[in-house]
């Protein structure tokens, strides 16, 4: 999603692209604990069609719920539970960003959420944190030490994060017990995690969002904060197709036991970035498309700049600059006989096809430093309406981009903060 204010050039408006359609939720499944790790499985929801052709069913282990919110992000929602005794909350796990923040009470300017909001009053293990404190700092963003509307106090310390889709949150930072549930139904807990307790928050978020789940490299993230707790600083994903049956499980792994190892296993150096420490900046060489190479620069010089693609599980498409975009799209229509739609405003400018599979059209092959990843057409296009296919990418005017999640789906992708590479291997994700 990026949420470093500084990460905002590398993002597109992309909650105007048609096909951001499935929501994807979370249910935490701990396998270890005692510095050996543990693997939170991610529940896949479905499609449905109620008053709008473009709403969503989702369900829980209990029951089924209606909703008619518009379905045009596609995100993985994160299930854990803060406070004591503990609350049930349900953030969008964000690559991109580094806050982990939850909407609580006294809510002044909030978006509508179904489940209960936060009450840190409610909580024993809560406490604010002071200006002086060292955390009040953790954030790269603006934090104040005086009285807010959320508080008469001037010692607490308040906060405003931003992110590039023009969603935003304000609260106040503090430290709470966050809590997984192992599959033995033993919990295991975090204390003294630093989060962000949001008494003013909008933008583009549904009514089963309750906050975000930082998972950037930065230290305000739930990776940072967790540092070696479980044996190391890793973590490692396996996201199903978003068209997957909603009873097929993802996963995500944090700790020892989530390396990604084994025959067809490809990695990439992380790059870092003295002024932004929060995404997983990976170099792009170029991309193939069928049996044709489009070099990431056009240019006469060929230059690649380091880092100059993050990889993002806070949103859903490709983001390519324009003119790599355009060579793709380009490449694209030529390799696929079928007709592109020109006629259905709904669809904008992106490349979309009247069909149910694209029969015959190329593969994608995104060439990393050190790690080619070769893409289907399960994670090249993706259907936004019944008999419809678009291209999973879009532009952007920046010179970087980022790697979205729909090209992410099955394959175990490692971050390996200790080794600091991002690892890939081809994975049918629907059976881990």
């Amino acid at each position: 999603m990026g949420g470093h204010p500084r990460t905002f050039q590398f993002h597109a408006c992309f909650v105007a692209i048609f096909f951001f359609i499935h929501l994807l939720h979370f249910s935490t499944v701990v396998k270890a604990s005692n510095n050996g790790g543990f693997s939170v499985k991610l529940i896949r929801k479905e499609l449905a069609r109620t008053t709008s052709p473009y709403s969503r069913r989702l369900m829980d282990s209990s029951k089924v719920v209606q909703s008619t919110s518009n379905a045009y992000l596609g995100h993985y929602l994160m299930e854990l539970s803060i406070g004591t005794p503990p609350k049930t909350i349900y953030g969008i796990a964000d690559t991109g960003s580094d806050l982990i923040w939850t909407q609580c009470v006294p809510c002044h300017n909030c978006y509508k959420q179904l489940n209960p909001m936060f009450d840190p009053q409610q909580s024993s293990t809560y406490t604010n944190i002071s200006c002086e404190s060292e955390a009040c700092h953790i954030l790269d963003t603006t934090t104040l030490c005086s009285s807010s509307s959320f508080s008469s106090h001037n010692d607490q310390c308040n906060y405003t994060y931003a992110y590039a889709s023009a969603s935003i949150t304000q609260g106040v930072l503090a430290h709470e017990k966050f809590t997984f549930t192992s599959t033995m139904g033993q919990p295991i807990s975090l204390e003294g995690v630093v989060f962000g307790c949001g008494h003013s928050n909008s933008g583009d978020f549904n009514d089963h969002e309750m906050g975000i789940i930082g998972l950037g490299k930065g230290p305000a993230s739930l990776i940072s904060q967790m540092g070696s707790s479980f044996g190391s600083k890793r973590f490692s994903q396996c996201l199903v197709p978003f068209n997957t049956d909603i009873d097929v499980y993802s996963k995500l792994s944090f700790g020892n036991g989530s390396e990604v190892l084994g025959e067809g296993v490809v990695s990439t150096p992380l790059v870092t970035k003295a002024d932004d420490t929060t995404p997983y900046f990976v170099t792009l060489l170029g991309i193939t498309v069928g049996n044709t190479y489009l070099p990431f620069s056009n240019t006469s010089s060929g230059t690649v700049a380091k880092g100059n693609m993050f990889i993002d599980s806070g949103t859903p498409p490709t983001i390519l600059p324009q003119d790599l975009y355009d060579r793709v799209v380009a490449q694209m229509s030529n390799q696929i006989a079928l007709r592109p739609i020109e006629d259905d405003h709904d669809l904008g400018s992106q490349l979309c096809y009247r069909t149910e599979t694209i029969v015959g059209g190329p593969m994608i092959i995104a060439h990393f430093e050190g790690a080619d990843v070769q893409l289907t057409q399960t994670q090249i296009f993706v259907p936004p309406k019944d008999g419809v296919q678009c291209l999973g990418f879009t532009n952007t005017s920046s010179d970087g981009g980022i790697y979205g999640n729909f090209a992410q789906s099955n394959y175990l992708i490692g971050f390996d903060l200790d080794r600091q590479i991002v690892s890939f291997k081809p994975t049918d994700c629907t059976k881990q």
